[in-house]
């Protein structure tokens, strides 16, 4: 079944030619990326986590097993 063709709502004085000139497709795309930090969690990965907050905590817990591991290998006798 074809659809009803569309009412063309665009005024005629606007030209979308004219108003299309020269614009840049994509310009703004990098800054969108930059202020976008999603990650793709494989399957098995996001079954042992219920939620965000479950992956958030996990990743604080090691960047503190980290730190503490950086603070020890300072005090170890070599």
């Amino acid at each position: 079944m074809k659809k009803k063709a569309e009412i063309d709502e665009l005024r005629p004085e606007y030209d979308l030619k004219n108003l299309l000139k020269g614009g840049t497709r994509g310009k703004y795309a990098e800054q969108y990326r930059d202020g976008t930090n999603l990650v793709l969690l494989e399957p098995d990965v996001a079954k042992a986590f219920p939620n965000e907050k479950a992956v958030n905590d996990a990743l604080k817990l090691v960047m503190k097993l980290k730190q503490v591991q950086e603070e020890a290998a300072k005090y170890s006798v070599e």
